[in-house]
């Protein structure tokens, strides 16, 4: 973290995201005051909160992905969320505190997944002796034991065993099948209520403690998947989830992101009354959680405190000053991300590491067909769907999608048919496929 500096972090976007600088600064130095944060020795490290962020912009210019790359940058852990989903407490659906638990166990399933890897190398090693044990039993010791028979016996059996592991290991024995007895994964249930007990997993083996007994069942599988099973199950034995879980909270009080999408649909102008209800309800709900409050979790009590918020919308109808003023006061940072024309779509089908151009040419690679685009083909690609973002709705980056599935779409077909040929995409290929579609306005609002 010490090396993810603002300037270094927005290098990293760029890498993903064409252009929106604003916004990747606003994040950039809400990232870096995390770091900066943790490393006050003084009283004031508790006082110091976050700065929530309001991204403001049309769909499709890149709000969602910032924040996602981010996180992925930091290594925290993340949730997407849209506003328009949740109720004000009371009424029938999710309330806003179940975002921290589910937040929870996206940081727990990241911390046992780093802690398994530390025991991996230990428990397949575990696991491989067990099935060595299922090849090769040990033999019974017959009632009078002369030392120096029972020595060779010995010996004979460890060499033979390390001959076997080493067969094992070199995928020599990948062929054969062992009985081995797995445990069965009990399915917890979920309640279902209206007062923020929702999806909070009951599982009665926890509740009657070790009453019922463990349920385990024998099945018949290849070698290869019999190590991966077992060091599964040796793995899990291996690492301490009381550790885990406390990790895995520190990490969500001390470095969580949670993006609040959609956040203008909660925003009411005037008095809310029929379907709007609950919507300024919601906000009210959101207040204590973006200030700082606990949320009880089925691991523990997580503090809000110093988890970063990043709500997202669009804004067509609502303005962020249509939000309540509590919460317009907990999101200080705003910032507006530009819509996307002509020239950005060229560079977002050619420069990032993830370009839809070079995922279409990875695909069709493995069909052994070569797709080639010429400048002026991407030229026009990018302006065709410009034009029709200006015609019909605005969808931003996501138009590229559906253009180029169009475009594509009798090459991707054909493909099986023509392995080892190689397909060049110039502006008249564009224009053939595209036009008509194009200047038919009523045609285009539903293909394109």
């Amino acid at each position: 973290m010490h090396n993810l500096t603002p300037r270094r972090i927005v290098e990293e976007l760029d890498k993903y995201i064409i252009g929106q600088n604003k916004a990747k600064r606003a994040v950039a130095i809400a990232l870096r005051n995390r770091w900066r944060r943790q490393n006050i020795s003084s009283d004031l490290k508790d006082e110091v909160l976050p700065k929530n962020i309001i991204m403001i912009g049309p769909t499709g210019v890149g709000k969602t992905e910032i924040a996602r790359r981010l996180a992925r940058l930091a290594g925290a852990p993340f949730i997407k969320v849209e506003a328009s989903k949740f109720t004000e407490v009371g009424y029938v659906g999710r309330d806003v505190e179940s975002m921290i638990r589910d937040l929870m166990e996206i940081a727990l399933g990241m911390v046992k997944t780093e802690h398994i890897e530390r025991v991996q190398e230990r428990a397949k090693s575990i696991a491989e002796d067990r099935v060595l044990d299922l090849l090769l039993p040990p033999p019974r010791q017959p009632k009078t034991l002369i030392p120096d028979e029972v020595e060779t016996d010995r010996e004979h059996n460890v060499d033979t065993r390390e001959r076997l592991r080493t067969q094992l290991r070199e995928g020599k024995l990948d062929s054969r099948y062992v009985d081995i007895e797995v445990k069965e994964k009990t399915m917890p249930f979920g309640v279902i209520s209206n007062v923020g007990l929702e999806e909070l997993e009951i599982n009665l083996k926890d509740m009657l403690g070790g009453l019922l007994p463990e349920k385990s069942k024998r099945k018949k599988v290849k070698i290869p998947e019999a190590v991966a099973m077992l060091t599964q199950e040796e793995a899990g034995k291996l690492i301490d989830m009381e550790k885990v879980t406390k990790e895995a909270r520190e990490r969500v009080e001390q470095t969580g992101i949670v993006f609040i999408d959609e956040i203008d649909k909660v925003a009411s102008r005037g008095h809310s009354h029929g379907p709007d209800v609950s919507r300024e309800g919601v906000q009210r709900d959101l207040l204590p959680i973006v200030e700082g409050s606990t949320v009880s979790t089925k691991h523990g009590p997580v503090r809000t405190d110093h988890v970063l918020f990043i709500a997202a919308g669009a804004f067509h109808t609502a303005k962020p000053s249509d939000l309540i003023p509590e919460l317009q006061g907990r999101f200080p940072i705003r910032v507006e991300l530009d819509s996307l024309g002509k020239d950005e779509f060229v560079r977002i089908l050619t420069e990032p590491h993830n370009a839809l151009i070079k995922q279409y040419i990875a695909l069709l690679d493995t069909e052994e067909v070569t797709l080639r685009f010429g400048d002026d083909a991407i030229s026009e690609i990018a302006e065709i769907a410009a034009a029709v973002n200006e015609k019909t709705e605005n969808i931003g980056a996501r138009r590229l999608h559906t253009v180029l599935e169009r475009l594509l779409d009798d090459i991707s077909f054909d493909a099986p048919e023509m392995k080892g040929q190689s397909v060049k995409i110039d502006k008249g290929h564009v224009n053939g496929k595209l036009s008509d579609i194009v200047k038919d306005q009523d045609l285009s609002k539903y293909i394109l």
